[in-house]
């Protein structure tokens, strides 16, 4: 008897704090203009309401200023809870639906669906797991709501599993030079960070227009550079890119020269491509019917080596809204029919956002399915014997019950860039930066307190414990400049990446014609050949022989090409022999025929094969070896139609160091073949 007493007290002092207030004169004796001036901003207010959800956010300023004369009316506290819902700042719905409900339990048939929204937006998983449950038992729904309000349960549910397991993660938000009061998403970067572009709705775009059906300005592509260890502010890509319809930022090539945009006005919304030329973009093109079909056509991402295309289509024989599919592309560089990437990754629901990573293997995406916390969440799968692993939720904080999508990271594996609408932030979606700070330890920051603190202000230098695993990858970067040996003038060149056990061809890229810088990404676990070459030089070539264990690492080298003149010579880097041998390893067969090539095409050029050794062993032996693998090489070419007249073999033994002997590198550079231009018809 005691304890119900005491509820009826508790139930009467709350409703005599809480007393639902209608606009009407005997509440506000004496403010009748006032009254009046309330009563207009919510007609206002309402006529832009009944417009449709993609207006809510522009009746919400006459709601608020009536809100200001009176607090306390259920019916507006829920219409506000209502736009905030359908803003860009949904947590500030919080309260308003809340008081809503303190107000008038009975205001909206649907209050106890969006307190559990509320609570749910909120990282209350128990809150909202209850509100949720009370609909779905007292609620009249549908068959389709019915199980939208389960998998929103469901959703809650995962995110108290994924509210266990901390790891160390740092998230910036990166600052007013990137966001805006208006949407930011869609990052795309190269492997080395040093351009970011992305997608935003901000005004300023070209053209400038909006986009009535969503009540935003359309979409545009934006850039901004790294300079030092802050990005530039960032400025409109312009036309060719953007034109006055929707354009977005779909995928930036590893070393930054394609770029996939979306454009909204073809098709239901297409896929193009554009390349870099120098210093200007060129207007985008079509990317066919293989790709582009009368559905939607989003996201999509390159393989690293550019012969896949990972994209996202709503097209029909999916396994729900937007799937991921895949093309390749064959020899004559078309693409192959696209095919439906399966099960194990699409879901009933959508799937978004598809980024590849540089190590060729790992796959991120945004998906409503799966083990999502709530809208999208950034999923990662591998490629492993054959086939893509369960995809693995990334967790809190990378996730929240918002829509988090558009992961890239960078080549390192140890930061990534993301949009999310949930952490606060300057409006809208905002881009992230995200650190992996690495192993696992102990937990210094309670990650409710910290979710519910960061509302108020952008998040910057955010450090979250929480449920992450984001791959390290087994690859190198390597990058630089191409350039003039003699000149110093930044070349436009053809780099081929050549597997020189299979001496096949993996890929082939360019250097910027203006700037002649390049970017390759190199998987670890092959024996790598890198041939540059330019008409009217000599090529160049490297070696990386990367084992399946090799972590990332980046490498910096600008490399010079000589021109086809009488005394220039180059290293021949991947000319391989048996050890302690003359005898030419298959490895070695890619970069002879590139020689033959070269001298094919310049017959009147005639060239020293000369072979170096270190400095073991004697200095007879050494001579005599040198002499015998110059002679190797000769006779290779002999036999694929060069004449013997053209051709001198001399061993140099150990006289010619390039390097000290004291050490396993210098020693290693200093067994080599060189190829020079004697004389010249």
């Amino acid at each position: 008897m005691k304890k119900i007493s005491i509820l009826l007290l508790s139930f009467t002092i709350m409703q005599s704090l809480a007393q639902n207030v209608e606009f009407e004169k005997k509440n506000f004796p004496g403010k009748k203009d006032e009254l009046n001036e309330a009563k207009d901003n919510i007609k206002k207010g309402d006529e832009i309401f009944e417009q449709g959800e993609a207006y809510y956010r522009d009746a919400l300023p006459y709601y608020l200023k009536a809100n200001n004369f009176n607090p306390n009316n259920a019916k507006l506290n829920f219409k506000i809870g209502l736009c905030y819902l359908n803003s860009f700042e949904k947590k500030k719905a919080y309260d308003y639906i809340l008081k809503a409900f303190q107000l008038d339990p009975q205001v909206d048939p649907k209050i106890r669906y969006y307190m559990g929204r509320v609570y749910h937006l909120n990282s209350e998983w128990d809150k909202a797991i209850q509100e949720y449950q009370y609909y779905m038992n007292n609620g009249k729904m549908k068959a389709e709501e019915s199980k939208d309000v389960q998998k929103k349960i469901q959703e809650c549910y995962n995110g108290k599993t994924l509210s266990q397991n901390p790891v160390r993660v740092w998230v910036d938000n990166l600052g007013p030079e990137i966001n805006t009061a208006y949407n930011e998403y869609s990052p795309v970067i190269t492997t080395d960070e040093s351009v970011l572009m992305f997608t935003s709705r901000r005004p300023g775009g070209v053209g400038n227009k909006m986009d009535e059906s969503k009540n935003e300005h359309f979409e545009d592509v934006w850039v901004s550079y790294k300079n030092g260890k802050k990005y530039t502010q960032a400025v409109n890509l312009g036309p060719p890119v953007n034109t006055e319809n929707h354009d977005a930022a779909v995928c930036l090539s590893p070393d930054g020269q394609k770029l996939i945009i979306y454009q909204g006005g073809v098709n239901g919304g297409d896929l193009f491509i554009s390349y870099l030329v120098g210093k200007v973009w060129s207007k985008p093109e079509n990317l066919g019917k293989a790709i582009n079909s009368r559905f939607h056509e989003s996201s999509a991402s390159f393989s690293y080596d550019g012969k896949i295309l990972y994209f996202v289509s709503d097209r029909e024989g999916g396994y729900g809204g937007h799937d991921i599919y895949y093309a390749e592309i064959n020899e004559k560089g078309k693409f192959e029919k696209a095919v439906n990437i399966g099960p194990v990754i699409n879901t009933e629901y959508d799937e978004e956002a598809v980024y590849m990573m540089p190590d060729g293997k790992t796959m991120y995406f945004a998906s409503k399915g799966h083990n999502s916390i709530g809208g999208y969440d950034v999923f990662k799968t591998t490629f492993e014997n054959g086939q893509w692993t369960k995809p693995v939720n990334l967790g809190i904080p990378i996730n929240t019950p918002d829509d988090d999508a558009f992961l890239a990271l960078a080549g390192s594996g140890r930061r990534g860039y993301y949009s999310s609408a949930s952490l606060g932030g300057y409006g809208g979606m905002d881009l992230y930066k995200i650190t992996i700070l690495g192993p696992e330890k102990q937990p210094l920051l309670n990650t409710q307190d910290q979710l519910l603190a960061m509302a108020a202000k952008p998040v910057t230098n955010l450090k979250v414990e929480q449920a992450v695993e984001v791959t390290k990858p087994k690859m190198t970067l390597l990058k630089g400049i191409v350039y003039d040996a003699k000149t110093n003038e930044p070349l436009e060149a053809i780099l081929n990446l050549i597997d020189n056990e299979k001496n096949i061809i993996l890929a082939s890229f360019k250097s910027n014609a203006a700037t002649g810088k390049y970017l390759v990404t190199l998987p670890s676990g092959k024996n790598y050949g890198i041939a540059v070459q330019r008409e009217g030089y000599l090529f160049h070539s490297e070696n990386f022989n990367l084992p399946a264990d090799a972590d990332y690492q980046e490498i910096t080298k600008d490399i010079p090409l000589k021109k086809i003149e009488i005394g220039n010579a180059i290293v021949l880097k991947n000319i391989f022999f048996d050890f302690d041998k003359a005898t030419l390893r298959p490895e070695s067969f890619n970069e002879l025929d590139r020689l033959v090539k070269l001298l094919t095409e310049n017959p009147g050029i005639r060239v020293e094969i000369s072979a170096h050794t270190d400095s073991k062993g004697s200095d007879d032996y050494n001579m005599k070896l040198s002499q015998k693998r110059a002679e190797s090489v000769v006779n290779y070419l002999i036999g694929k139609g060069i004449t013997a007249d053209r051709l001198v073999a001399k061993g140099y033994g150990e006289t010619q160091p390039i390097d000290t002997n004291d050490t396993e590198e210098g020693r290693q550079n200093n067994r080599r073949v060189e190829f020079k231009i004697l004389s010249s018809k």
